[in-house]
Parts: C-alpha cells; sequence; structure tokens
C-alpha cells in the first residue's frame, strides 16, 4: 500500500507539470524533490540551466513550448531515477519508465537516445560548464584558473557535479552496482577530456578540431586529476563520512591538484 502511494504521488507530479506548475514531491531519494539524480538533486540529474532545479528567475527566456519540454524532460528523468535507485539501472526497462511517466517509449528516447542517459543526464550540463569557464573567462585568466574557480564553486554550492552533497550516496550506490553505468561514465570522462583539449587549443590560438600533444596532454592531466579527486570525496560519502566534513577536506583535495597542475603546466595550460 505504502508503495503504491509513492507511485501515486509520482503521477500526480505529472498531472502538476501538465498545468504549469513546477513538480514538488516529497523529499525520497531520486525524486523531484531533491533526491540524487532527481530533476533537483544528485549528480546524474537534469536541471534544465546549469545549478538549477529546473524553473527559475533565468528561464524567463524560454518559450512556453520549451518550458513544457524541460518540465516533460523533467519528469521522465525524476521517474527513471526513482526506478533505478529503488530496483537497480539494470532491472528497469524504458518501457517502465515510460510508464511511470505517463509517456510513450518513444517520447523517451526523444528525450534520452540511450537508457544510460536517463540517469547520467548531466553530462551535457558538465560539457557546458566547461565550455562556458574557458571561453568566458577573464583577459588575464588562464584556462586552468577559470576551472579551478569552477570546480570549487560548484563544491561550495553543493552542485550535484561537485560530487559531494545530502543523500548522492543514493546515486553513486546505483552507478557502482551497474556494469552499464560504469561504461557509460568512463566514456563521458573521455569526452570531456576531449572538449577540454580542444579549447584548450583553442585558447592557446591552435585548431579545436586537431588538438596537438600539449593540448591533449594538459586535458587529460585536467581531467585525471579531478576524477581523483572527486572519486576520494565518493568513496568517504559512501563510507558514512558527513558531507559537510568530506566537502571541507575535498576544497583543499582541490586546491593542491590544481596547484599541481600549475606546476605540471607552467604555460597556464
Amino acid at each position: 500500500m505504502a508503495e503504491e502511494e509513492r507511485r501515486g504521488g509520482a503521477r500526480t507530479t505529472g498531472e502538476g507539470e501538465a498545468d504549469g506548475r513546477p513538480a514538488t514531491t516529497g523529499g525520497r531519494p531520486g525524486t523531484t524533490g531533491g533526491g540524487p539524480g532527481a530533476s533537483g538533486g544528485g549528480p546524474g540529474a537534469s536541471g534544465g540551466r546549469p545549478g538549477g532545479t529546473g524553473f527559475t528567475a533565468e528561464d524567463g527566456w524560454l518559450t512556453l513550448r520549451e518550458r513544457k519540454k524541460l518540465r516533460t524532460r523533467q519528469r521522465i528523468s525524476g521517474e527513471a531515477t526513482l526506478l533505478f535507485i529503488e530496483r537497480g539501472f539494470d532491472h528497469v526497462t524504458v518501457a517502465e519508465v515510460a510508464r511511470a511517466a505517463e509517456v510513450s517509449t518513444m517520447t523517451v528516447f526523444n528525450y534520452f537516445p540511450r537508457k544510460e542517459d536517463l540517469f547520467l543526464d548531466r553530462i551535457p550540463e558538465a560539457r557546458e560548464l566547461i565550455v562556458r569557464a574557458v571561453r568566458e573567462r577573464g583577459a588575464d585568466e588562464s584556462p586552468l584558473a577559470a576551472l579551478r574557480a569552477l570546480v570549487l564553486g560548484l563544491l561550495a554550492e553543493r552542485h550535484p557535479l561537485s560530487a559531494v552533497g545530502e543523500g548522492f550516496e543514493h546515486f553513486w550506490r546505483t552507478v557502482l552496482d551497474s556494469p552499464a553505468l560504469r561504461a557509460r561514465g568512463r566514456e563521458a570522462v573521455e569526452e570531456m577530456e576531449g572538449v577540454l583539449a580542444a579549447l584548450l587549443a583553442e585558447a592557446a590560438g591552435g585548431d579545436a578540431d586537431r588538438p596537438g600533444h600539449d593540448a591533449r596532454l594538459a586535458a587529460a592531466l585536467i581531467v585525471a586529476g579531478v576524477r581523483a579527486a572527486c572519486g576520494g570525496a565518493v568513496a568517504r560519502q559512501l563510507g558514512g563520512d558527513p558531507v559537510d566534513e568530506v566537502a571541507v577536506e575535498q576544497a583543499e583535495v582541490l586546491r593542491r591538484t590544481f596547484d599541481a597542475l600549475e606546476r605540471a603546466l607552467p604555460d597556464g595550460a
């Protein structure tokens, strides 16, 4: 009975969105109420605009059609995340996600080409944040300094992409339990490395379509450094360490990481 009530609550969220209201459900993991991996919550979630949880004052520029599409995407992702966290990624089908979100299977694939992207749907946001940080940096700011500010800023606000936050352990356990999600995660890391190499080549006045060795090496070192730092923070949260404690120490780890990268990349990357 409790399970039926929870499912009923999830469906009511969809109805509220159809009326033009942002979804608000309870606080259980994986829902649009702020749990890990959901529209307003964890590392795999979609939040519309970078750092957001859906609609904010910044979203006034969206057309009505775009807002409806964003709500649909958030609803699908939120329902998918709830199912994946409750039952495990590999034990849930796309058809079940579609039924929970009250859309067709084709609609799910229109928004998420791969099943893995239903859960790891902040990958495009991560790419956008990296691109913006490098291209919109200050005139006297190096790409590496801009990336340092981005990463530390995300941690300070407990952004899902910082890997540190209340309840995020549900998200990470789901990823670690699924070979498919782990594989997609590795692909995402490679994609970010490629994006960053192109940006570094562009910043140095080179060919972004064909980054040279220096740009590719710098990108590989930066991504590896940040990944190692985040991996440690994830392990601590899975081990039950207090999030606030992890966040404080993670900031220091990231500072040391970027200090080391600056020494390894004297040209400022």
